[in-house]
């Protein structure tokens, strides 16, 4: 018996040495909840392939906690594909990288992709509590979709046309997420506010109120592909001059829109027309068929053409998916929307914007190949 003893005894000695006893923990801490809406597809903007995405972090902490780094990483090698921190991380996650306890933060992310795309991604978050002590996490794994992007033909005709969108704007559209029917989307994630303004900049004649002083309103919107028109909404009045309208409510903040249904799941968008289209649900459309006039109608502060591709035929309850645009010239690019919204000239445009075929940089100024009208 004491032989046995003494060997149990030497037993247990050896299981502290090697490790806490059954039925310890080690500390753990409440943190984030990381997940990805729509998975990414690589898009080239401005000559650059690029992967843009939303990381949705929830925070189940009782306490608030601060981010000081996010990674997104190769699912399969561990590689980092992108890092945010400092004024970087500060713009993705809208200026606080203070999530209150129970809250929840969006970080808009543009990861470059350098070669072949990965598979799949996964995210590294580091962050603290109120004790200082940093906690590094992993998740929000998502594939990468790999379906050949849309090719399609210009919206608009001549120009030049400045393509405003800015992606690190508070309220841009790349920034507003809608959940209005127990999902959160984004559907302008590639949205862009075609304007068209004149060889000085001005976007009409200085100090004119009608609607026809401005250089966009009444031009001829083209279908870009070929596709059946899925939606539409009509008959909205145009406001009586470009002082515009009081706000509207967010069911009728598009305005008279057409939705194109141009297959594989996609459909391109067109918003702010005037009344009047030229095409109705289940209408076949070819590319470069005029679908109506560019307006003043829904929520806008004053004459444009909203355009974005997304999933569903619906304005809002849809995710903006990728495309590229080919048949235009880029001639120049404005710094910011601020400084197009001064009326000067734009600057040179830099290499890097590139030209078609891609998905345009923010506020280039481009010039549309002309395209002879489609009858239907």
């Amino acid at each position: 018996m004491k032989a046995i003893s003494t060997a149990l005894g030497g037993l247990a000695a050896l299981i502290l040495m090697a490790g806490p006893v059954i039925g310890q923990t080690q500390a753990l801490r409440q943190g984030f909840d990381i997940r990805v809406g729509a998975a990414p597809a690589p898009v080239r903007i401005g000559g650059q392939s690029r992967l843009v995405y939303e990381l949705q972090l929830s925070n189940f902490a009782s306490t608030a906690l601060e981010v000081s780094r996010i990674e997104a990483l190769d699912a399969a090698t561990g590689g980092v594909i992108a890092e945010l921190q400092g004024e970087a991380l500060d713009s993705a996650l809208g200026g606080s990288r203070t999530v209150p306890a129970n809250g929840f933060v969006m970080a808009y992310l543009e990861a470059p992709v350098a070669g072949v795309a990965p598979d799949r991604l996964r995210h590294r978050l580091t962050f603290a509590g109120p004790d200082g002590r940093p906690t590094t996490v992993e998740g929000g794994e998502t594939g990468i979709e790999t379906r050949p992007l849309p090719v399609l033909g210009p919206p608009l005709r001549g120009g030049p046309w400045v393509a405003v969108y800015q992606p690190d704007m508070e309220r841009g559209h790349r920034r507003v997420a809608y959940a209005v029917d127990g999902k959160v989307r984004v559907p302008g994630r590639f949205a862009v506010d075609w304007i068209k303004v004149d060889e000085a900049g001005a976007t009409g004649r200085a100090g004119e109120t009608r609607l026809d002083s401005n250089l966009s309103f009444g031009a001829e919107v083209l279908a870009v592909a070929d596709g059946v028109v899925a939606a539409t909404r009509d008959g909205v009045p145009d406001p009586a001059d470009l002082n515009g309208v009081d706000r509207v409510a967010l069911e009728d903040a598009t305005g008279n829109y057409v939705a194109i249904d141009i297959g594989d799941g996609r459909y391109a968008f067109y918003e702010h027309l005037s009344p009047g289209l030229r095409v109705r649900p289940g209408d076949r459309v070819r590319r470069g068929q005029v679908i109506g006039a560019l307006g003043f109608t829904g929520q806008a502060s004053g004459p444009h053409l909203h355009f974005h591709v997304s999933d569903a035929p619906q304005p809002l309850p849809a995710e903006g998916r990728p495309y590229v645009l080919e048949g235009f010239r880029v001639v120049g690019r404005y710094p910011s929307i601020q400084a197009f919204g001064r009326g000067e000239r734009w600057g040179p445009a830099a290499e890097a914007d590139g030209e078609a075929p891609s998905f345009p940089a923010h506020n280039v100024v481009v010039w549309f190949e002309d395209s002879p009208t489609v009858d239907r």
